[in-house]
């Protein structure tokens, strides 16, 4: 072959590689979507926020490459800026003031109720006063009621169950526990502590009035390093069971000081699942914890397992083992509803993050527009030994996974609203 056809040839074959891959080229030079994540990422609770980050980062990889973001100006990828709010509601309102500077349109949040409503009222005070940067807020876990009822806002979207949802969903299995006599709640001194309590009692009230609460207490959030006074109280108590929203190291070290003080019963949790706690209950865990999640990495299904399996690939650390699909949806949401919207502003995302409906994995789930609440399913789930009948992964390493009992359609798991939109 002579030079001019070696020129030529080459020449060709760059053409039909800029036209194979012009969406990979055209994410990767765009300039990024950023999304500012707001979470305490040191602390007490920096594992947590760690979790998410990781979550995230997974998340973005997915639709990054696939091409990014469709935008009529071309594609872009999405990018997750970290900011880290101590775990507090004051540094967490000062990342958002950060965040705005570096003109960042959507931020997300998730593991603190009390900030998540500090965030909700000083977003809707920004957009106000600044139109032309207005804010959009992703909320991935702070689960208090209040914030798509009372403080539901235009501008603020959960894609978590919110406490009422969840706890419904124990219910379901606490009522069918026929044998339980006693109960003793136990939850962290804040917003969501408290709404967990008056909701446990609530609906024990309604659905099993024989049940006795034999202890009722809420203690500080993030203080407290030894919970053996506590486990004393609980065995004390005679309680079969104890129910707790506890979260992050407070749940670790409850479940740990109870077990160290011999208490054999139940513990009905929103977040046994992960984050160290069924290590610390060993043995002992099994058959008794019982968690309630928007998805276990046991829920049936060849989609949720080839799921679990790549986000186990990614990241292979045992300690890293926290998947959420609930943020994978999220991001899948967004992606969405800036692709239908053609644009990059708040207000035009959030008319279309309205009727967002997504699949992943085989869980399907939607936006309510009613409130800005997410209807999705929900599971509860019993801890057991690894490679007992329905419990083909553990957590973390552990040895212990959780097998599923009860599986919620969206339909079973949704509640009523009293939010009163204020719409733009």
């Amino acid at each position: 072959m002579n030079r001019r056809s070696l020129v030529s040839r080459a020449a060709g074959l760059l053409v039909a590689a800029a036209v194979s891959f012009p969406l990979c080229v055209s994410a990767q030079t765009a300039a990024p979507i950023r999304i500012g994540m707001i979470e305490g990422l040191s602390g007490p609770f920096a594992n947590t926020g760690e979790a998410v980050w990781r979550n995230l980062v997974w998340a973005t990889e997915r639709v990054n490459a696939r091409g990014g973001v469709k935008l009529p100006g071309g594609n872009r990828p999405l990018e997750i800026v970290r900011f880290d709010s101590k775990g507090q509601t004051e540094e967490a309102l000062s990342a958002l003031r950060a965040a705005v500077d570096k003109d960042i349109a959507i931020v997300t949040q998730g593991n603190s109720s009390a900030a998540a409503a500090g965030l909700i009222d000083a977003i809707g005070k920004h957009n106000e006063r600044e139109p032309q940067r207005q804010v959009l807020f992703l909320n991935y876990s702070a689960v208090d009621p209040v914030l798509t009822n009372e403080k539901c806002s235009y501008w603020h979207f959960r894609f978590d169950a919110h406490a009422d949802m969840r706890m419904s969903a124990l219910m379901s299995v606490v009522k069918e526990d026929k044998a339980l006599k006693s109960i003793y709640l136990i939850g962290q001194d804040y917003s969501f502590g408290q709404t967990v309590l008056a909701e446990a009692r609530q609906q024990l009230a309604a659905q099993r009035p024989y049940v006795k609460i034999v202890g009722d207490e809420l203690h500080p959030m993030a203080r407290v390093k030894d919970f053996a006074p506590y486990a004393a109280k609980i065995k004390a108590s005679g309680a079969q069971a104890v129910l707790t929203g506890n979260w992050g190291n407070d749940l670790t070290l409850l479940v740990k000081a109870a077990r160290e003080a011999g208490f054999e019963g139940s513990f009905y949790t929103f977040y046994g699942n992960a984050l160290g706690a069924p290590a610390a209950i060993g043995d002992a865990g099994i058959g008794k914890v019982i968690a309630v999640a928007d998805w276990f990495p046991n829920v049936p299904g060849k989609a949720s397992e080839a799921f679990y399996q790549s986000f186990r690939q990614r990241f292979p650390n045992p300690a890293d083992d926290y998947v959420h699909m609930r943020m994978q949806l999220m991001v899948e949401s967004l992606a969405q509803a800036i692709e239908k919207a053609g644009s990059t502003r708040a207000a035009d995302i959030a008319a279309q993050l309205e009727k967002v409906q997504v699949t992943l994995a085989g869980q399907t789930a939607q936006m309510r527009a009613g409130d800005h609440q997410f209807q999705q399913p929900l599971a509860v789930a019993v801890m057991d030994r690894q490679g007992a009948p329905g419990t083909k992964f553990d957590v973390e390493g552990s040895g212990y996974g959780f097998r599923v009992i009860r599986q919620l359609t969206p339909k079973q798991a949704e509640q009523p609203h009293t939010c009163t939109m204020q719409r733009p």
